[in-house]
């Protein structure tokens, strides 16, 4: 029972995940969504500016703590090994929802691309963006990052696998994809606003530190065949490798 119920866990966490992924899409990009990073009044104008900063810390602060590994050790005391995943899943979405309903838009324009052409090409590179990230997340293991793979394997009675070396696709000519994905999507917007430049330019400085911290672990977990592949492949701007490289490139946070 307690493993269906494990199961079950996994199944509501990942499905949370993935409708605030779509509300992210239209948050970001004010398609659709009641409330949008422009659009939607939500206490006013005064110090929307500190509102905001402080509500993408929450999510900055959840996201990175509980993704290392001295915190997950002592997490793992209080919450069972194969939903801590899901856990953190979860955990995730909640600081994503949050920010979605508590945040402020700062509407005054930064800039505006009237033309067409360049309108429409900033708008596909806007769901490119977010097709790269999701299309990364599969290219290594989308099941094991949202944590159903845990909660499938505990309910069959089997061992947890790590995970394992691969640098499929994307990962041979840069070593965080996902991250490259979100800076595309966050930045390509045919209207800027000082809401949405906000918004970018935090995101911006939380994956330059996250993907230092993420590697930090991966060189402890993987050792020197992942320093290999930081001299090898390009850490977030696509290159060729430059030279022969291992079979591997490891999973992301």
């Amino acid at each position: 029972m307690k493993r269906v119920l494990f199961f079950l866990y996994g199944i509501i966490c990942y499905a949370i995940f993935f409708v605030t992924f779509l509300y992210a899409i239209g948050f970001v990009g004010n398609y659709v969504v009641p409330k949008s990073i422009d659009s939607g009044f939500q206490g006013g104008t005064a110090d929307a500016w500190l509102v905001d900063i402080l509500l993408l810390s929450l999510f900055a602060i959840q996201h990175s703590v509980m993704a290392r590994q001295g915190f997950k050790k002592a997490w793992t005391r209080i919450v069972p090994k194969p939903i801590e995943r899901s856990t953190y899943v979860l955990f995730s979405s909640i600081a994503l929802i949050i920010m979605f309903s508590f945040w402020r838009p700062i509407t005054e324009t930064v800039w505006n691309i009237g033309n067409p052409f360049w309108a429409g090409l900033l708008n596909v590179l806007f769901f490119a963006g977010f097709f790269i990230v999701l299309l990364a997340t599969f290219l290594i293991n989308h099941f094991n990052l949202f944590g159903l793979q845990q909660v499938f394997r505990n309910l069959k009675k089997q061992e947890q696998v790590f995970p394992k070396f691969a640098n499929p696709f994307f990962y041979k000519v840069v070593r965080h994809p996902l991250y490259l994905g979100f800076l595309i999507a966050f930045w390509a917007t045919p209207e800027m606003t000082l809401g949405h430049l906000l918004f970018s330019f935090a995101t911006t400085g939380y994956i330059l530190v996250a993907m230092q911290l993420e590697e930090r672990d991966l060189v402890r977990f993987h050792g020197d065949a992942y320093v290999k592949y930081q001299q090898e492949v390009s850490q977030i701007i696509p290159m060729p490798p430059k030279k022969s490289m291992p079979e591997g490139a490891m999973e992301q946070e």
